[in-house]
């Protein structure tokens, strides 16, 4: 299966048309949150993204909740929004969890969650999946300018729990592309201009 990985576009439509344009070389679109800034340019942004056909998993950011981005997707029938929920594609389960963990320091327009609240929306992940987290695990594609991890505990624990045959996360803007692995596997940290990526 191949797929297109793509984090935070945060409102650029450039970027957004690019991913659609290259949507259908592809047999999946995953996208692992962060379409909207602040809660805004969330509807503008989809609107570029709904020209694709390619099935289309997303999870909300902590830009956008998982509510708005729904609703922004409820037009698009390409599109399966997972916030602590799954979805099958062409046999490849895949798994979801958006929002910023641990709690970030921006204030009340980000949606955050805590580490014990991210472990419950994680607890029916199953074993095997395609799991996408806005946040990385801690420890793996998560240093910030500054050099320090600042992922989800939660999330790690998933990982070493369910062992998923990948991981594609974004939210820490300095380590966009990087590459990780908990043991065999693979952490995408995707960035905006889109990663190509064959499941094996």
């Amino acid at each position: 299966m191949r797929l297109l990985l793509v984090s935070d576009l945060h409102t650029d439509l450039h970027a957004a048309t690019s991913i659609a344009e290259r949507a259908p070389d592809f047999d999946a679109v995953v996208g692992a949150g962060d379409f909207a800034v602040r809660r805004r340019g969330l509807h503008r942004i989809v609107r570029v993204l709904s020209a694709i056909e390619t099935p289309t998993v997303l999870v909300p950011g902590n830009g956008e909740s998982a509510g708005e981005l729904a609703e922004a997707c409820a037009g698009w029938p390409a599109a399966h929004v997972l916030h602590g929920t799954g979805v099958d594609i062409r046999g490849v389960p895949f798994f979801g969890l958006g929002g910023g963990v641990p709690v970030t320091p921006f204030g009340p327009w980000s949606y955050d969650f805590t580490e014990d609240e991210a472990r419950e929306l994680l607890a029916d992940c199953p074993p095997g999946a395609v799991l996408v987290s806005h946040s990385p695990p801690l420890g793996h594609a998560d240093r910030d300018r500054a050099g320090r991890h600042i992922g989800s505990v939660a999330v790690l624990e998933a990982i070493e729990r369910t062992r998923p045959r990948l991981v594609v996360c974004g939210h820490i803007h300095d380590s966009w592309k990087v590459r990780s692995r908990v043991g065999d596997t693979p952490v995408v940290n995707a960035g905006p201009a889109g990663v190509a990526w064959r499941l094996d």
